[in-house]
């Protein structure tokens, strides 16, 4: 998964926004609206959602190897990066 099969659409803020969840029960949000950190400089900003089987929705996670927060100012590339570092976290319980 890349930054490129993100499936971007418009949101309630002026921006874009897309989410992908993976089989180890992590995923990513990202978006880049004139409020997210960033996207006036068009670049993106990253959450890192948790989501198990029995859950009905996601919720951010705050706590990863990864970070403890969002991740803003980044580039395609940097997206990329993140969401491969992500889909290779151990699988949630």
């Amino acid at each position: 998964m890349e930054f490129k099969d993100l499936k971007f659409e418009k949101d309630n803020m002026m921006g874009i926004s897309a989410h992908h969840l993976f089989d180890n029960h992590y995923g990513v949000s990202v978006i880049k609206s004139p409020y997210s950190y960033g996207g006036k400089q068009g670049k993106y900003e990253l959450a890192i959602l948790v989501m198990k089987p029995s859950d009905k929705y996601s919720e951010l996670c705050y706590d990863t190897p990864i970070t403890n927060d969002v991740i803003g100012y980044l580039t395609e590339t940097e997206v990329t990066k993140l969401m491969k570092q992500v889909s290779k976290l151990p699988i949630r319980e």
